[in-house]
Order: structure tokens, then sequence, then C-alpha cells
């Protein structure tokens, strides 16, 4: 695709819902790709820009400025809707939203823009992991007002900028039968256990671990929200709804995973102060727990397996011998992911790489966008 030959009709009107991290990189990397991109909102929680006249340009480097001495606005995601409509309905060129919150309204209102003409690209896992009836909607909606329904495309929502949706839709999409998924899928617990469990006993106190990981921005601002394992399942939830078999497995998303909680039951409720203050108390279970499985040539992975056949899906800390590739390949927080299929069966096809941080999410969320021209 050269984008140079891509005429105005061709071009993208791109509304941005959330500017954080990932946000404020996407924008920064829109500004400098050469392909026909117009931005027509930027809004998030309460603020709101629109650029929708045709004659009002995106102040490159000023949004931000402008963004937060704008009006303050209810429901932004819904004022974003309204203003992409008529876009849609003038026609001569696409409209997409890109969310990047994590924001369950949002992600809420998703079937109402697909309905609209409006495409989707979105890291945001809420509206793919949690009930099954949104996720329907969202998949299988109906357009309304004679546009053509838009599409989503999610990529970001499991690794970032891994190529892991799309490898598993290929697989699918060209008659593979996929037997099992497994693999490290959250950056933070990768690199706990990459720090904590090296195969040999001893080491450095769990707790001590978790708090380097804090220090170094890898966990969530209270560490426990990595530790309960709920975005590992959010993820295993995506990719089984993919599977046509397992669509229908968990009609309550990530909920009906029941990952495996690292955090203590003493500390389920401590804020993230307590938490970390309290946390070596329980280091000796998980040190013990640890030590065992040295003995027995192995080391301990936070990890997600989908078994197609059984139905099975699960996320778990598990143990894996010292020359698997979850102990060999892995270094600081990267993800792997195995896919058995029967295509790949001797031999599993392995996707590794960063799965987090604000450049490469923004880059996967980016890699959606030009999968609509």
């Amino acid at each position: 695709m050269n984008p140079n030959q891509l005429g105005p009709e061709r071009a993208l009107s791109v509304a941005v819902i959330g500017v954080g991290g990932v946000g404020k990189e996407l924008i920064e990397q829109l500004k400098d790709i050469p392909f026909p991109f117009q931005i027509a909102a930027v809004a998030k929680s309460n603020k709101m820009l629109l650029f929708t006249d045709g004659t009002t340009c995106f102040p490159v480097g000023q949004w931000q400025n402008a963004l937060i001495h704008s009006e303050s606005t209810k429901d932004t995601h819904l004022g974003v809707l309204d203003a992409l409509r008529p876009l849609v309905k003038a026609g001569g060129r696409k409209v997409v939203l890109v969310d990047n919150t994590s924001s369950q309204d949002v992600a809420n209102s998703y079937p109402d823009y697909l309905n609209a003409g409006v495409n989707i690209v979105t890291p945001n896992k809420k509206a793919f992991s949690g009930d099954l009836q949104l996720y329907k909607r969202i998949s299988q909606g109906e357009t309304t007002g004679g546009v053509p329904r838009g599409v989503f495309y999610n990529e970001s929502t499991v690794g970032a900028g891994l190529p892991i949706i799309s490898t598993l839709k290929d697989l699918i999409n060209t008659g593979d039968k996929v037997t099992k998924i497994e693999g490290v899928f959250s950056g933070t617990l990768s690199y706990i256990f990459n720090e904590y469990s090296k195969g040999q006993e001893g080491g450095p106190s769990f707790s001590s671990i978790v708090q380097v990981a804090k220090d170094n921005g890898y966990t969530e601002p209270h560490p426990g929200d990595d530790l309960n394992g709920a975005d590992v399942a959010r993820k295993l939830t995506i990719l089984s709804r993919m599977i046509p078999e397992l669509r229908d497995r968990l009609p309550n998303g990530h909920e009906d995973v029941k990952p495996t909680s690292l955090v203590p039951e003493a500390l389920k409720t401590a804020n993230a102060e307590e938490f970390m203050r309290r946390l070596p108390d329980f280091d000796s279970e998980l040190a013990k727990r640890r030590d065992e499985a040295a003995k027995r040539g192995n080391v301990l992975r936070y990890v997600g397996v989908i078994e197609v056949a059984s139905g099975k899906i699960e996320a778990k800390l598990e143990e894996y011998p010292k020359t698997h590739a979850f102990a060999t390949s892995l270094q600081g927080s990267d993800n792997i992911i195995m896919f058995h299929t029967e295509r790949y069966g001797a031999r599993p096809l392995l996707i590794q790489g960063a799965g987090a941080g604000n450049a490469v999410t923004a880059m996967g969320v980016m890699s959606d966008l030009l999968k609509l021209f």
C-alpha cells in the first residue's frame, strides 16, 4: 500500500477518546505517519474538542492545553458519537473511533457507534471480556440510517503490539483447528516470576520483587490488581470467544474464568500502601512452592491456558521445566504465547515480545487503523 496514492476519499476521520499515555503516544504517531488521517475529535471523561465542521483544524502543538481549557461536559463518548454521525452520512471518508480508555461506559456504547457506521479500534478489554450479550451485540449488530455497519479491530487488547489476535484469526479463517493456547499474558507477572523463580532454590523474596516491579512502573498503582489474575482472565476470554467452539463458554466473561489469585486472603481489601507493607508477611508460602519446584528442575510461571476439547479456560500459577520456552525465552516483562493447532502440532507457533507499554500499545492501535485503508 502506497500512502501517497491514496486520495481524499480514502482518508480516515479519527476520533480519539482517552488521552493518557497510550492516547498521547498514538497522536504523536499519527502526526508522523504518511497516511491521510484527519483528527476529528479528542476527548477524555469530561472534556471534548471537536474538529468536524470541515474548517477547524486540529491544533497539533496545543491540543492538550486546549482540551484542559475546554468546557466540561457529561457523557463525552455520546457527544463524540453525535458529532461523528454527520461525517458518516456525508460519506467520502471512513470514520473511526479510537477508544484508549478502560471505561465500561464507553465499551457499552460500541454497538451504537458500529450501527451508526463508525468503525472502532481499541485496546479497551471491557467490551470483549465481559458480558456475552454485549459481545454479541458488538459482533452481530444491525445498521441504522441506511449506512454500512462499522467494523472493529482490537489487536492491542491482548498483547499490545504483538500480533496475537490477528494470528488466531488467520489460523481459524484458513481452516486450521486450534487445540490449545497457553502463554504468559501479563507483562507484570512475567517480570515478577522471571526474577523470582529461576530454577534454583532460594532467592529474593516475592514481596521484594513486587516492590521493584511497582517502583519501575510495571504494576498497576495497586499491585493487587495485577496479582489477582483478572487481566489474564480477560485476555483468555477475548481469545476464547474467537474460537467457534468456545464462543458461548463464558457468559459472564472473565468472571467465569475464576483465575488463581496471588493476593493473600487477608489483604484482599487492603489499600495499596497497606498491601505493600503487609505483603512480606506472606512470603514464606510462595517461597516454599518455588523451592519445591526447583528441586524438580522446574520454574514457576503465571500462565493462561485454553484447552478447546475440554472447554477448560484457566489462569493459574504453574510449573514448567527449566528447558521450556517459558523459562528460557522470557526476559523482563515479555509476553509469550503458544498456539497448538492441527497444522502446528509437533511444534507450536510461538509469538513473543513486549506485551505492554505505551509505545507498543499505540503501535498495535495504529496497525489496526491501517487495516481500514
